[in-house]
């Protein structure tokens, strides 16, 4: 017969414990592998709206070296073959800003690709995010209103050599790539503002936050992607776990869990016998 439990007799702390939601059941690595292709699928899909106009703005998040920009380029450099193919310049209008830039030069290349259909991918280029200036820029680049109308409104010698407009209407898209995962950021002043530019845009958390999804992204983006045979290495498939396996049991001491590091790794397999110990000299920190 089930033991009985005396309601009279509960405490706060044992109610809160029979009414303790069961555990959630640990992912599998099937279960991650599949959630990451479907974040990336997804990635593709949000990338073809943008260019598409049906989208203005997305902002991509996760850690360096897991493929962000690489699906990003990849569909819209498809836009370029059609473009090549229909003669047609102005179809090709995207460009890849990387490093640091300052708020006139963010307000210069936005002016530049303006026009509707125009893409804009800010990779890495976290200055654009830090900076109270150029996100004010973005701000109203970006805004949900119809009309999006960007204003610099101090003189400038280089905008006028240029013939950049004190004001213009911005038609195009944006995409920010970054490994700023905006809701772990300290500053509230800085906090505020970053909401306030997620409010404007789709937000794409690739959920790629440990050690473990790291490395099922590298054995999902070699199964899919046929990562060794697209960067020239022909490799039996024992050949490659060898790679793979020894990152994973050296994964605490690599410098980087990435797809960067397995290109690293397979490079010095492909070159030299004693692969392993110049990788622990050269991929690994000390311990």
């Amino acid at each position: 017969m089930p033991k009985m439990i005396d309601v009279m007799n509960l405490t706060p702390s044992t109610i809160e414990m029979t009414q303790k939601a069961p555990a959630k059941p640990r992912e599998t690595d099937e279960e991650i592998i599949e959630r990451l292709r479907e974040r990336f699928n997804i990635l593709d899909d949000m990338t073809r709206a943008v260019k598409k106009g049906d989208v203005r703005a997305m902002i991509v998040s996760g850690p360096p070296g897991v493929g962000k920009s690489y699906g990003v380029e990849k569909v819209l450099s498809r836009h370029d073959v059609f473009a090549d193919v229909a003669q047609d310049e102005k179809l090709k209008k995207y460009e890849v800003v990387k490093g640091a830039m300052s708020a006139i030069g963010l307000y210069k290349k936005l002016y530049e690709f303006s026009a509707k259909k125009n893409i804009l991918v800010f990779d890495d280029c976290d200055s654009v995010l830090l900076d109270d200036l150029s996100l004010n820029i973005l701000k109203a680049a970006l805004d949900s209103s119809a009309k999006r109308t960007i204003h610099w409104n101090t003189d400038s010698r280089s905008l006028q050599s240029e013939g950049v407009p004190n004001k213009f209407e911005f038609k195009g898209g944006a995409i920010f790539i970054t490994n700023i995962k905006f809701e772990n950021v300290k500053s509230k002043k800085l906090r505020d503002h970053l909401e306030a530019l997620e409010s404007r845009c789709h937000y794409l958390d690739l959920t790629i936050d440990t050690d473990r999804e790291k490395l099922l992204r590298i054995r999902q983006v070699t199964q899919d992607h046929n990562l060794f045979e697209t960067n020239g290495f022909e490799f039996a498939d024992y050949e490659k776990e060898e790679v793979i396996d020894f990152i994973d049991a050296n994964k605490h001491m690599m410098r980087e869990l990435s797809l960067r590091m397995v290109i690293k790794v397979a490079a010095l397999k492909a070159s030299m016998p004693n692969w392993r110990k110049v990788a622990q000299l050269t991929c690994m920190k000390r311990a």
